[in-house]
């Protein structure tokens, strides 16, 4: 069961790295895995988003995770350097 006190660490954790790059391994389902870099750009009490610039000036992507997505491990993040 998870319990809300690790919600709330996982959510302060990414609270205090917005504006940080991350890489992104999000679970798809069906063995489909999306990696991803992007930055940490707003957090809500319940999800973060995570904007992704693939180079191309027009397109800006937008991905959003909740953070028990993180807790169950659908969604794996690591800082980036």
């Amino acid at each position: 069961m998870i319990k809300q006190a690790d919600v709330s660490r996982v959510r302060r954790e990414v609270v205090n790295n917005i504006g940080r790059r991350v890489k992104i391994k999000a679970n798809k389902g069906r063995h489909k895995i999306d990696i991803t870099e992007g930055i940490i750009s707003e957090t809500y009490p319940s999800i973060f988003l995570i904007t992704i610039d693939d180079g191309n000036s027009d397109s800006v992507k937008t991905m959003t995770f909740s953070y028990t997505d993180v807790l169950t491990k659908d969604v794996q993040m690591m800082l980036c350097s």
